[in-house]
């Protein structure tokens, strides 16, 4: 019984026998090996991610009017600020919390001053 051969199939077989196959197993080890060792690298880079956590109390008020008297105030006007990438705030009774994070490479102590 003969068994009909696919594209995928002819090609594992002609690898299988040619004696090739053993020389280009070894080319693409030892290119392996040389990208590893000539490849810089560093074990921790330095990214630079400005990140500030700012606090606004408001003690007495529910959640919900610290959400609309306070954190989403405050979140249109830290969308204005330039080299914003996203914001993430929370309300709680009392208390609205909001994390801004800058772009990537930002002057830490400039984006702290727009803040």
């Amino acid at each position: 019984m003969t068994v009909k051969l696919g594209p995928a199939g002819k090609i594992s077989t002609y690898f299988i026998n040619s004696k090739l196959t053993p020389l280009i197993i070894i080319a693409s080890i030892l290119l392996g090996i040389a990208a590893v060792i000539a490849l810089p690298r560093e074990e921790e880079p330095q990214i630079i991610v400005p990140m500030i956590d700012v606090f606004v109390q408001m003690p007495g008020a529910s959640a919900k009017e610290v959400e609309q008297r306070v954190t989403k105030p405050m979140e249109k006007l830290l969308w204005e600020i330039p080299g914003v990438e996203y914001i993430h705030s929370t309300s709680m009774p009392g208390m609205s919390m909001a994390v801004v994070r800058f772009l990537v490479g930002q002057d830490e102590e400039a984006s702290i001053v727009r803040l």
